[in-house]
């Protein structure tokens, strides 16, 4: 049995201690997968975090949703005032018995031979000088 085997001289020879190179090749081999995932996952919650706090996220959409809807409101009232302040004016055109009305209210005026008395409105306290009869 002189011819020898190749597998046989493996199996006796005495194996050499890894050098330092594969020792790092083989922690990063086994830690390779375990980091990218890891990095992944950390992406992915940023993107998350950035997409609903972000300078065009959904907070900043609900808040810009809310401020079109309150705009929105306030020109529907506007529309509303503008519509009856164009019947007004249509009517003051048009409408003696609205001219008359308006000049006695706003300007106070009266016909010929008529007395306006003016009293006190509500919101006018009286002094207390005027009471006390000093």
């Amino acid at each position: 049995m002189t011819a020898e085997n190749p597998h046989s001289e493996k199996v006796h020879a005495a194996k050499k201690p890894p050098s330092l190179h594969d020792l790092i090749l083989d922690k990063a081999r086994r830690w390779w997968r375990p980091a990218g995932t890891a990095t992944a996952v950390l992406l992915a919650l940023l993107l998350t975090w950035h997409v609903i706090h972000g300078q065009h996220g959904l907070s900043v959409w609900q808040q810009k949703r809310a401020e079109d809807h309150a705009l929105q409101q306030e020109i529907n009232e506007l529309q509303q005032e503008n519509a009856q302040m164009r019947q007004k004016v249509d009517r003051l055109k048009s409408d003696p018995e609205a001219i008359e009305r308006e000049a006695r209210e706003k300007l106070h005026y009266a016909k010929p031979g008529e007395v306006i008395w003016a009293l006190p409105s509500a919101e006018q306290k009286p002094s207390p000088a005027a009471g006390s009869g000093k």
